[in-house]
């Protein structure tokens, strides 16, 4: 069994923003493969289904971002899934608008989700699968804080569905063909 975790935070607020588009990747997977019943359990929206033929949980941690590793934890801990086939999938201010890339293990870079999970796991095992939202101009936009929780721009929406599309594909991979070929196939795009 694998957990694959969407970051994000609660609320209608936060739905159309860059820091949500874990919860988005969550989504198009439930709706991809008739994953349905979400149901609060953890700290979090769980369901429960299949992704070819492998049996994952969708978590969606109902906390705020800074908080999310005590749902991930919980959750991992009662269905007993090792760090190891984990997947958080997150917002990657670093990477530009719209590249995917899959990674295993590491730091938490800053990203505050990662570094709860990071804490309340005590350790680095888990699988990404980091969604570029780009970053603003550090002289003429907004405070990172804000360009992440302001909503993408209604015209750059067929962009963040494609997005959220490949990430959907990134995390299927993982689970399904293993990390290491998600990586390969992934990467180097």
């Amino acid at each position: 069994m694998w957990l694959v975790v969407g970051l994000g935070n609660p609320g209608p607020r936060y739905e159309r923003t860059p820091h949500n588009i874990g919860f988005r990747v969550v989504d198009r997977l439930a709706e991809r493969h008739r994953i349905g019943g979400f149901r609060d359990k953890h700290g979090g929206q769980l369901a429960t289904g299949t992704i070819r033929d492998t049996r994952v949980l969708l978590l969606k941690p109902m906390q705020y971002m800074n908080l999310s590793g005590h749902a991930v934890q919980r959750a991992a801990a009662f269905h007993k899934v090792p760090a190891e086939r984990i997947v958080v999938v997150h917002d990657e201010i670093d990477f530009p608008f719209g590249r995917v890339r899959v990674k295993s293990g590491g730091g938490h870079g800053g990203h505050n989700g990662l570094r709860s999970i990071l804490e309340q796991l005590g350790e680095d095992g888990f699988q990404r699968v980091r969604c570029g939202v780009g970053r603003p101009d550090r002289d003429h936009g907004p405070r990172v804080r804000d360009f992440l929780l302001s909503d993408f721009p209604a015209d750059v929406e067929p962009e963040v569905d494609a997005l959220t599309d490949r990430a959907a594909d990134a995390v299927e991979a993982v689970v399904t063909d293993g990390v290491r070929n998600a990586m390969n196939r992934f990467n180097a795009m």
